[in-house]
């Protein structure tokens, strides 16, 4: 099978190598998907990238925890009826060496997930990491109905399913972008109200948004940017979902966030417990299945073009998603 790999971490034209890998069989308990699509996240950006205190988990890695194909190959105990079923999944290259930048990848059935007809390959590559993010982050504090969610970077692949899934569970959303494009993609998505934060007092406008109460609950893209701006636009016991940092240590206003009775709640997409993992999965399958959620594809390269699809997402100049086409 095709592939694409890499031995050592560095800029995407140095260390990203493609050619002929033997193609996987799956074990009991497990699939092999043929993929048609493979997602690029900022993750596995970061992780082919790497950093001086982070080596290598692995002398050999395939890149990328996001893709959809189909089953065409089963282990000991998977059912029958799953082979040749269209399929998202998730964490493929999670802990483990071989991700969706390949023909083929074989993993757990329970990590391949149906794919709604009416959702085309890149759209399901788009899901495991962004969507079930989006859908942690506007649930973790309880319901949104009835709530107002300020979506932190609304305009990202991250930010632009959390509008809409917010909305879709019936939440008002205000969101915070940095430019007039990117307003526009915001409302396109379902935004109650827009902020420009590179034009705008972020406090200022959602203080005025909201009758000066503040939002019930932050999705945080951003918690070394936002930790002294959270304690300004969250109400009274509100809470700041926080799925990432661009810093890695972040200093916060203590007093601000003692006498707002702030809490912070971290998680990461990889680690779901279980239960909550399901849930997210049966909640995005509903939608799917009902045509309710937007996808938004950037830009689509050939496995050949992989070090191009990186340099896309690591350029920050692309809104939406980066895919990588298998077949």
């Amino acid at each position: 099978m095709r592939a694409a790999w890499y031995t050592k971490t560095g800029a995407a034209a140095e260390v990203l190598e493609i050619g002929e890998s033997a193609t996987p069989e799956p074990g009991a308990g497990e699939v092999r998907v043929r993929l048609h699509a493979s997602g690029v996240n900022p993750s596995d950006v970061k992780s082919r990238r790497g950093r001086p205190d982070r080596p290598m988990a692995f002398p050999r890695i395939v890149p990328h925890s996001d893709g959809a194909g189909v089953i065409d190959a089963l282990g000991a105990g998977v059912p029958e009826g799953r082979l040749n079923e269209r399929v998202w999944v998730w964490n493929a290259q999670w802990q483990r060496p071989d991700g969706t930048a390949a023909d083929y990848v074989v993993l757990p059935a329970e990590q391949a997930v149906a794919l709604p007809e009416g959702t085309d390959f890149a759209a399901g590559a788009c899901l495991g990491i962004p969507a079930l993010t989006a859908w942690r982050a506007v649930t973790l504090a309880g319901p949104p109905a009835g709530r107002t969610i300020l979506v932190a970077g609304g305009a990202g692949a991250v930010g632009h399913y959390a509008i809409q899934i917010a909305k879709l569970k019936g939440a008002r959303v205000l969101t915070t972008v940095s430019s007039p494009d990117k307003a526009a993609e915001a409302r396109a998505a379902g935004a109650d109200a827009v902020i420009d934060y590179r034009r705008e007092d972020v406090a200022a406008r959602v203080r005025e948004l909201t009758g000066g109460d503040g939002v019930d609950l932050v999705a945080e893209v951003d918690l070394g940017g936002n930790a002294a701006l959270l304690p300004q636009v969250l109400r009274l016991g509100g809470t700041a979902a926080v799925y990432g940092s661009n810093t890695p240590e972040v200093t916060l206003p203590f007093g601000a966030y003692l006498f707002r009775d702030i809490a912070l709640c971290f998680f990461l997409v990889y680690e779901l417990a279980d239960p909550v993992r399901r849930d997210g999965i049966a909640e995005l399958t509903e939608m799917l299945r009902a045509g309710r959620l937007q996808h938004r594809i950037a830009a689509r390269f050939p496995l050949e073009r992989i070090a191009a699809a990186h340099e896309a997402v690591e350029s920050g100049r692309v809104t939406g998603h980066v895919i990588v086409d298998l077949a």
